[in-house]
């Protein structure tokens, strides 16, 4: 269902050593919304861990399928790691078309509406954000994405994990957009 890459890499030791008392103590969440959605995890005890899992439906399945299974696997997450302090997320402006743009919307209601439910903060960070904090260009393509992330000691299996794993390191080192 999942694929992990693996921890934090020891380069990053000082990245982690000037997190915020509060951040340290919390389980993070980070997603990159889509068919395909890339995910990375740090929990409050425990090395990031990071994939990515389909969403695309069968051909016997019914419109919101997708949805139910999304919030099926976001509560199995929860259950695995014990419990989440945060979500953020990739948010996205504008789309390559329109059947991304409505599975986008599809799965960015079902998430906000599972965090409300249990009292969970979450936050969208715009693309640009994300790319200029992992390359320094704020328009960097996928390719860069991956190296970027590459270059930190992780192994991305795909684009939507490299920003998924992103995303986390710009939540953890910024204090969620606070530094």
């Amino acid at each position: 269902m999942a694929s992990t890459a693996p921890t934090l890499p020891a380069a990053n030791a000082r990245a982690q050593a000037n997190l915020s008392v509060a951040s340290c103590k919390a389980t993070i969440l980070a997603l990159d919304l889509g068919t395909n959605t890339g995910w990375a995890v740090r929990p409050h005890a425990g090395p990031i861990t990071s994939g990515t899992v389909s969403f695309r439906p069968s051909r016997y399945d019914g419109g919101g399928m997708r949805y139910l299974r999304f919030h099926g696997w976001l509560d199995q997450l929860v259950a695995d790691v014990g419990g989440l302090s945060a979500v953020h997320f990739e948010e996205v402006r504008r789309h390559a078309g329109t059947d991304a743009a409505h599975v986008y919307g599809g799965l960015l209601a079902t998430l906000t509406a599972w965090c409300e439910q249990r009292s969970i903060a979450y936050q969208g960070v715009p693309v640009g954000t994300i790319k200029r904090f992992a390359t320094g260009k704020g328009n960097a393509d996928k390719a860069a994405m991956l190296a970027a992330m590459r270059a930190r000691g992780f192994s991305p299996t795909d684009d939507n994990e490299a920003d998924a794993i992103a995303i986390l390191l710009w939540a953890i080192e910024t204090d969620g957009g606070v530094r």
